[in-house]
């Protein structure tokens, strides 16, 4: 029996009750509310095409993510994050490419990057090579005054990891930033691209070897033979096209306000809630929240 999960944002266009009622009425399930206003799901016997359709004519257009997903297994022991844009609301490279006062010309390529129009690895050296010169203690004051955590990202990582999943944070950016972003929010490892340094600046190169697209993939896949586990307990999140291969790997790939690319491989996609949709879709309700301070 398939589960309808249905997510949307509390604070700006709640979930309404009435629609999922009748919604519910038409398919011949029960709402069960995993958090009023936030989300709620619905299972029913049924085509999941017949189910989108039926979600899509109820909802009119509202903003609700919606995501059709298998009822058993739901609940997942591998969390696999991608960093810039999922994790925390910015692109680290951008940001460093503002104290280098460069900033439109550098956004301008990690967009194209992201929609995958680019090669991943030749945008990526290109756009470093553009920071050579910039003091290494650039990273720091990103850190400090500009890198800011994706509502939601604290909770989604302490509930899994409290329910006994193994989280890690893999990125195509640079470790400088995603160890800062792994003791924060208590993810167990990280991993990223090593920015070179000599003589407290940055050279513009990177020490291999590069992360992209197939390590991501392939950490998944570490990851899982390590824990002796099979694909289907894993969840992978991004929104670059550098993400697809993980994302199509993972048993519960999602696209979190992502580009088109990512999107189109991903299991789930979220444009409207924030990063505990991901648990909601794993069918934890918010009173299974773990916070921590």
């Amino acid at each position: 029996m398939p589960v309808l999960c249905l997510v949307a944002d509390p604070e700006t266009a709640p979930l309404p009750a009435v629609p999922l009622e009748r919604l519910a009425a038409r398919v011949g399930g029960d709402v069960v509310w995993l958090a009023p206003g936030a989300a709620a799901e619905i299972r029913a016997e049924g085509d999941p095409t017949h189910l989108r359709a039926e979600a899509e004519a109820a909802l009119g257009g509202l903003p609700v993510d919606t995501a059709i997903l298998p009822a058993a297994g739901r609940r997942k022991r591998l969390l696999l994050a991608d960093m810039d844009s999922t994790m925390i609301t910015i692109e680290c490279i951008d940001e460093l490419a503002g104290m280098a006062g460069i900033k439109a010309e550098i956004v301008r390529i990690t967009e194209r990057a992201m929609r995958g129009e680019l090669d991943f690895f030749a945008a990526l050296e290109a756009r470093v090579a553009r920071l050579a010169g910039l003091p290494a203690t650039a990273v720091d004051e990103v850190i400090r005054e500009r890198l800011r955590f994706m509502p939601g990202a604290v909770t989604l990582v302490a509930t899994m990891r409290a329910n006994g999943a193994r989280a890690v944070l893999v990125s195509g950016g640079f470790t400088a930033f995603t160890g800062h972003v792994r003791r924060v929010l208590g993810f167990d490892a990280d991993h990223g691209n090593r920015l070179e340094v000599e003589g407290g600046r940055l050279t513009g190169r990177l020490i291999p070897p590069l992360l992209g697209a197939d390590a991501k993939r392939e950490t998944l896949l570490s990851c899982l033979d390590a824990l002796g586990l099979d694909a289907s307990a894993s969840l992978a999140v991004g929104d670059g096209a550098n993400d697809r291969a993980m994302l199509k790997a993972a048993g519960l790939g999602v696209a979190f306000r992502a580009h088109k690319a990512a999107e189109a491989t991903a299991d789930a996609v979220v444009r409207h809630g924030d990063l505990t949709a991901l648990l909601y879709l794993q069918g934890y309700a918010k009173a299974d929240f773990v916070e921590r301070g």
